[in-house]
């Protein structure tokens, strides 16, 4: 919880129950890892690539993913309460059973028709 690791690459990393909160992960490489329940709960997410990663039932609860790729990740029972979505890349994401996410949030991002989302919520198109 709370460590620095700004631009660091952890690409492929497999591991499940990790404690990121209040990390700062900015920039950070996150393509392809299996992360299910990790918590990023009010880290700094800004602009990561997170592209075909594995975030089951994570959580996100305050972070902040502006301009953060998601591009084609597993995002099922993930909270996403109070998150910051800003410019986040969300096409073919599954995600239609994530918890915490409101329409407002999702207006400041984006995604694609194989994008799955909660019922009720629709994203903007990329």
């Amino acid at each position: 919880p709370g460590c620095n690791l700004f631009q660091a690459d952890l690409t492929g990393l497999e591991h499940s129950g990790l404690n990121f909160r209040k990390a700062r992960l900015r920039q950070a490489t996150l393509t392809a890892v299996v992360m299910n329940r990790a918590s990023f709960a009010g880290a700094d997410l800004r602009d990561v690539d997170a592209s075909a990663a594995v975030f089951g039932g994570a959580s996100f609860a305050g972070a902040n993913l502006t301009n953060a790729n998601f591009v084609g990740s597993y995002l099922q029972g993930a909270n996403f309460s109070g998150a910051v979505l800003t410019g986040a890349v969300f096409s073919g994401a599954e995600m239609d059973r994530a918890v915490g996410l409101t329409q407002r949030q999702l207006d400041q991002a984006c995604g694609d028709e194989a994008t799955r989302l909660p019922r009720g919520l629709r994203i903007p198109q990329c």
